[in-house]
This record gives C-alpha cells, sequence and structure tokens, in this order.
C-alpha cells in the first residue's frame, strides 16, 4: 500500500515531549513510542483540530520504520478514520490527519500523568481496551 507520505519530520514540541516518553518509559526507539500516540489519538471519538504543525525539529521517521511490520494496518485504520469523518481518502487528506493524529497523541501521551513508566503505558492501553462496549 502507497504510504500517505514518504517522510515524517516531528515539531520541536513533539520531539521534546518524546524525550520525556523515552525517559519515563524506558522505550528508545521514536517509531514505537509514535504508533503507540497514533493509535491513542485514532481511538479519541473527536477529530483532531486542523492546526499548523511546523516540521521544525531534527527527527525525521520514514513510514516504513514508523509503522514497521504493522504500516498496512495503520494505514487502513488512517483510511477508515478519514472516511468515517467524511474528509475522503486522498493522498493529501491522509497526511494531513497523520500528522495531526501523531502530533495530537505524542500530546496525549505526554500529558498523561498515569504515564510515569512502561507499566503507565501499558495501563493506559489494558483500561482504553476494558472502555470498548
Amino acid at each position: 500500500m502507497e504510504p500517505p507520505l514518504e517522510r515524517i519530520q516531528l515539531s520541536q514540541t513533539a520531539k521534546e515531549q518524546l524525550l520525556k516518553l523515552k525517559r519515563m518509559t524506558q522505550i528508545d526507539q521514536w517509531n514505537i513510542l509514535c504508533r503507540w500516540a497514533f493509535c491513542c489519538s485514532l481511538a479519541e471519538p473527536t477529530t483532531p483540530s486542523p492546526i499548523a504543525i511546523p516540521a521544525n525539529s531534527n527527527v525525521t521517521l520514514t513510514w516504513r520504520v514508523f509503522g514497521g511490520t504493522c504500516s498496512d494496518l495503520l494505514l487502513i485504520a488512517l483510511k477508515q478514520r478519514c472516511y468515517q469523518e467524511g474528509l475522503g481518502t486522498n493522498q493529501e487528506t491522509l497526511a494531513t490527519q497523520f500528522r495531526l493524529h501523531l502530533h495530537r497523541g505524542i500530546g496525549y501521551l505526554a500529558g498523561d500523568s498515569t504515564i510515569e513508566n512502561i507499566e503507565g503505558l501499558i495501563g493506559l492501553a489494558l483500561k482504553s481496551n476494558t472502555d470498548l462496549p
């Protein structure tokens, strides 16, 4: 499947938030934390605010590194979300929505006071899973 974008450059704010998460969780790979963040945002029922996100940090990931072995699943989840929200699934829309979801998710994880270590991150996932109907 064709990714919504080849390279993802994070904002400086997102980089700083990821550094905080890396210290707290001891997860040292950006891509793993970014996958958690993206999925966290997709799990939210609201649409991310359409804000301009600067690509002003030195952290860049390729889509392949971001998604790893589940990149097709992540792309399908993004397309489904865009479809459900009536946004369309063209490349530009997917790229924009991906950046919005990724950055929103990073902000959510960095601001969650229950995430003080990796157990807190896992607890968040388990809590979210039990909230499902």
